[in-house]
């Protein structure tokens, strides 16, 4: 027999909760760095280091991210690298995270017309140059959707790190259920904080959808 009232467990909840959005932030974070430094390498660099580059974007996205984590999780220590639950779900995420940005902000690029490189060129910028001032503020319009909507995957995707060990609002839910044996209630609620974390998101992605549509009608 337990004590517990609903209260307690959406208390309870909620407190795990903070673990699912700071990961997601530091993965976010963490992935948009690693996207955008791979971005530029992709843009400027030569065909061996874009070769890679590709490869690395193929191996994250061509595999599935349980299975990243495990080798994370359990094939570093195997190395001789222990890593604890947190440290393995940051960093894969991280680097899940990047492969993906790498090629949405690669498309948002490779959507101007080429005819403003030339322009651009034509009055002596340099090659990062034309990517800073003149490409990057225009491929931004229209990369802010899909990076925001891509944000919401990436929140969802912070449950698998539960298989794991790390604490966060689904493995809350598992340890709560195990507790009290009221599944149904103990999930909604869980169903209930992530839709919470990512409607807002989904909505203003598709917000930024009709303006950057209207942008483009002008």
């Amino acid at each position: 027999m337990n004590d517990f009232t609903i209260w307690d467990m959406a208390q309870g909840l909620l407190l795990s909760a903070r673990w699912t959005v700071l990961l997601s932030l530091i993965a976010f974070v963490g992935g948009g760095l690693v996207g955008g430094l791979l971005l530029v390498l992709r843009l400027s660099a030569g065909a061996k280091v874009q070769a890679m580059i590709r490869l690395y974007s193929e191996i994250f996205q061509g595999t599935p991210l349980l299975m990243q984590l495990f080798l994370g999780f359990f094939g570093l220590p195997m190395l001789g690298i222990e890593v604890s639950p947190w440290l393995a779900a940051s960093v894969t995420l991280t680097l899940y995270t990047g492969a993906y940005l790498v090629d949405i902000w690669r498309g948002c690029v490779e959507a101007i017309p080429r005819g403003q490189w030339q322009a651009a060129a034509s009055l002596g910028m340099s090659h990062g140059q034309q990517l800073r001032l003149v490409i990057w503020p225009q491929a931004m319009r229209i990369a802010t959707a899909p990076t925001v909507g891509f944000l919401v995957q990436v929140v969802k995707s912070t449950a698998l790190a539960s298989i794991i060990g790390f604490t966060e609002l689904t493995k809350a839910g598992s340890m709560l259920t195990n507790a009290v044996f009221q599944p149904f209630i103990i999930y909604s609620m869980v169903a209930a904080l992530y839709f919470a974390m990512c409607f807002p998101l989904t909505w203003y992605s598709r917000v930024l959808e009709r303006k950057q549509g209207l942008a483009l009608k002008r």
